[in-house]
């Protein structure tokens, strides 16, 4: 790894802090390495409110949005909420039509079969809403690039609404409202809301006009606060007042089939670590391993003994979900060697036998080995689809971009992406993506990089830091979970690798004389000769608590140590 000291904020800025907050220098330090430069900015950072939020009327197209929905409302139309199959999809779904339920009976949903129909609006789609009398379609998390559908759909008589968060192309849909703050011509505020934030944006306003506000719609913040973590969206602004109030929701009075999800995995306080590793991918296996609509089920059950049924189902998607991707990395990596591409700047592998819905979650654990832009393909229909995981700092969505006379279909973000290709453009495509990368990469890149907030030493960690440093939550892109780092560290003799295969460490170290401190470091098992007869080394960890036994103690979680 490659570790990187974040510049110190300017002094002044540092002292001011503490004297208006009354706080020590690295509390201090760490506010104003967040852009936090007055007493007023700390205490909507460590307090985030409804007045975070803004007027979704400064979202373009919303008035047009509010009246169509009006109008069906009025007029008993049939709605069809359609929806991603993945995290931000789901919950969307789940959130745009439990509200509309409340208001109108006519209101169905619609989830894309991951493998007959792909990701986004479909003709399948379209043809059943037709077939079953719907006039109007309201997608979300997809459709601002479906220029086609819409207009496919505009032929048989149905209108659409398109809540997305994803870059639109040189041409938006022509939909009775296009809702995505990264339009060009949106003047929104905030340009980072998942997909389940723009929903929540639209069930605002309509609430606005029944003479509501948004503190009436708490019930629907744990849906979003699980989208904003499982879509890796900046934990910052209106994200970061969303997921916090969510959390609250989520931990006091969830919905029963969030509830039935905890329940499973038995824990009582959920952070948003634990909706990414605990609840997202629960939700995600349906579309996975089965299909999306139960996902939706379970999230817009209102019994709480039904719901639970529905939660013992996917939590064995999610078992045959993790059994099938460690499967399939184990063949990915086996190709990777077999075809000496281990010095590449790319890695590109396919399967036609490789399960189609965990193609992405295989891309992850490639780029844990080697690490370096990833695309993971498998058969899908007469094409080829691929999910692409990028590194930090790396823009694969643009890569795709100038490998577009190869593809057929491809959308994203930065760090992820998906595609299809037909079959002879396969290796065409391939050779293009690893020369663009190697033209366009900065090879530093190519080393995993650590940043690091602030060097500290041990004796000035105790519970006081550490109970401020949990108010920094919820953790994410734009707020991570501060990283520190300590010199002239050694081990008090007894550090010895632990877990499965040896993979992990486990040591009490000590800096001077009265400073000693367990510490765990996850995977750093073949790092255990550095920290042998106590040689003096750093380390760069997160400040923790260990659980044991109804006792809890400060430990360091170790990212990284160097000689």
């Amino acid at each position: 790894m490659r570790w990187i000291l974040k510049p110190k904020p300017q002094i002044s800025k540092i002292e001011d802090l503490k004297k208006s907050l009354q706080v020590d220098t690295i509390v201090a330090t760490l506010l104003a390495q967040r852009g936090i430069d007055s007493y007023q900015a700390a205490k909507t950072f460590f307090r985030p409110n409804f007045e975070e939020l803004h007027d979704p009327f400064l979202m373009k197209d919303m008035d047009k949005a509010v009246a169509r929905i009006e109008n069906a409302i009025a007029k008993h139309e049939n709605i069809l909420v359609y929806g991603d199959y993945d995290v931000d999809g789901t919950t969307s779904v789940a959130l745009m039509s439990s509200y509309l339920k409340t208001r109108l009976d006519s209101v169905a949903t619609y989830i894309p079969d991951r493998y007959g129909e792909g990701y986004g609006v479909s003709y399948k789609g379209i043809d059943f809403a037709h077939d079953n009398d719907f006039t109007l379609i309201i997608a979300l998390d997809c459709g601002v690039k479906a220029v086609d559908k819409v207009a496919y759909a505009n032929k048989k008589g149905i209108d659409f609404i398109i809540c997305d968060h994803h870059r639109p192309g040189d041409k938006l849909p022509e939909a009775v409202a296009v809702l995505d703050p990264k339009r060009d011509d949106c003047k929104y505020p905030f340009k980072e809301l998942c997909g389940c934030g723009v929903g929540f944006k639209l069930i605002t306003a309509l609430a606005t006009r029944q003479g509501q506000t948004v503190e009436d719609l708490t019930e629907y913040l744990d849906l979003v606060a699980t989208a904003i973590g499982a879509d890796i969206v900046p934990i910052v602004g209106e994200n970061r007042a969303l997921a916090y109030m969510g959390l609250q929701i989520i931990n006091t009075n969830p919905r029963p089939g969030m509830k039935a999800i905890i329940a499973e995995v038995k824990k009582d306080i959920l952070t948003i670590t634990d909706v990414v590793f605990i609840i997202a991918p629960r939700i995600n296996a349906a579309g996975r391993m089965k299909h999306g609509n139960h996902a939706v089920t379970l999230l817009t059950e209102t019994d709480f003994n039904l719901a639970a049924q529905y939660a013992i189902d996917i939590d064995q998607f999610n078992t045959d979900r993790r059994e099938t991707d460690k499967r399939i990395t184990e063949e990915a990596l086996i190709k990777i060697e077999e075809n000496n591409e281990q010095d590449q700047f790319t890695t590109v592998v396919f399967d036609e036998d490789w399960h189609k819905g965990v193609i992405g979650i295989v891309a992850s654990r490639l780029i844990e080995t080697y690490y370096r832009p990833t695309l993971v393909f498998t058969k899908s229909g007469d094409k080829l689809a691929a999910s692409a995981r990028s590194v930090s700092g790396f823009d694969v969505y643009n890569a795709l971009e100038a490998c577009s006379e190869h593809i057929e279909q491809f959308g994203g973000h930065k760090y992820a992406a998906g595609l299809t290709l037909l079959p002879e453009n396969y290796e065409a495509f391939k050779a293009k993506f690893e020369s663009v990368v190697k033209a366009t990469i900065d090879p530093k890149l190519l080393t995993r990089e650590l940043k690091v907030d602030l060097e500290i030493e041990l004796g000035e960690i105790n519970d006081k830091l550490m109970r401020i440093l949990k108010q920094f939550a919820p953790f994410g892109p734009g707020n991570l979970s501060p990283t520190f780092m300590s010199q002239n560290l050694k081990d008090t003799g007894y550090g010895k690798c632990v877990g499965e295969d040896d993979k992990h460490i486990r040591l009490t170290v000590t800096q001077s004389f009265n400073d000693k401190i367990v510490c765990i470091g996850f995977g750093l098992g073949d790092k255990i000769d550095i920290i042998k007869n106590k040689k003096l080394f750093s380390a760069a960890y997160a400040i923790d608590e260990n659980h044991w036994n109804g006792n809890v103690s400060l430990q360091l979680k170790l990212k990284d140590i160097k000689e």
